[in-house]
């Protein structure tokens, strides 16, 4: 590993992910671990580090995510929209270390309040690899980022808590009864419709998909794609003027990017998707090539 340039890593919450980068921008190796940040205290952070990449240190990291956090190894205070992604200058350097680590900022936005970490070097890759763009950003997630991008900065965001309903519905409500594990996409496309309609019914919706396994025999796998597709139709319900008469680019996992098309091109919406690990290391490796002022 003596070819190691440096080492990009994105440390969240419940996951440590570290990329090692040759000068030439190849991925030498991929390495990830379950040490994300929730279960970690402030002495943790550097063993966790090193049980990963210790072989290849001295080399410079740059990392983003919630290691950035105020519960993080070292905070890096929020930048403040409207704003390019944090890069190079926003960068804080982890003191009391013999490594050269530096995390990136997230994003806060004062009015409505919302905050990100993590997403904004996504943004700033999406930015690196389509400098032309303007619209929205979507990054579908546990908590889902609608990002209005103009002129290279990040004008507004909000976030919507619509995957961790998914899974709190559907593992620890008693819909947990009526879910299956599959997918059946007309069902889908009908809860999307159903709650763009009438997205104040959304609860009474949600609780029909019970009644209708008990009492008519619901599908499971078609009552798990319903309830996806209201919850997502209530999203976009409420995401409306993010999304409508925009161009939306999607960074997310394949599949849950792959909903969140499907009901957006039912809508007429124009979408593109992109790689989260593509993205996530076009984002650090910009801010690399600031600090360091070489092509990674």
């Amino acid at each position: 590993m003596a070819d190691v340039a440096w080492i990009a890593v994105d440390w969240g919450t419940t996951q440590l992910r570290a990329w090692l980068m040759g000068r030439d921008g190849v991925v030498l190796d991929r390495r990830q671990s379950g040490r994300g940040m929730g279960g970690l205290d402030s002495d943790g952070f550097q063993p966790a580090l090193l049980a990963l990449i210790g072989d290849v240190l001295p080399a410079p990291v740059l990392a983003c995510g919630m290691v950035g956090s105020r519960q993080g190894w070292q905070e890096a205070p929020y930048a403040t929209t409207p704003c390019t992604p944090p890069g190079a200058a926003e960068a804080v350097q982890v003191p009391d270390t013999d490594l050269n680590v530096r995390i990136l900022p997230g994003v806060k936005q004062d009015r409505p309040a919302d905050v990100m970490r993590g997403e904004e070097t996504q943004i700033a890759g999406y930015l690196a690899t389509y400098p032309q763009f303007d619209g929205v950003i979507c990054l579908p997630g546990t908590h889902t980022k609608w990002v209005h991008v103009s002129a290279g900065e990040i004008v507004s965001f909000r976030t919507a808590m619509t995957g961790e309903m998914f899974s709190l519905l559907s593992t620890q409500s008693v819909l947990r009864h009526s879910v299956g594990g599959g997918w059946d996409k007309a069902s889908f496309d009908a809860g999307v419709d159903q709650a763009l309609s009438r997205p104040e019914a959304l609860a009474a919706s949600l609780f029909s998909l019970r009644a209708e396994g008990l009492l008519a025999g619901l599908n499971p796998d078609a009552a798990r794609a319903r309830l996806s597709g209201l919850l997502i139709g209530a999203e976009l319900a409420a995401m409306r003027p993010y999304w409508l008469g925009q161009q939306v680019a999607m960074i997310g996992a394949e599949a849950l990017s792959r909903a969140y098309i499907t009901a957006l091109e039912a809508q007429g919406v124009p979408t593109h998707m992109a790689g989260v690990e593509e993205m996530t290391l076009a984002g650090l490796t910009a801010a690399y090539t600031q600090i360091y002022g070489e092509a990674a």
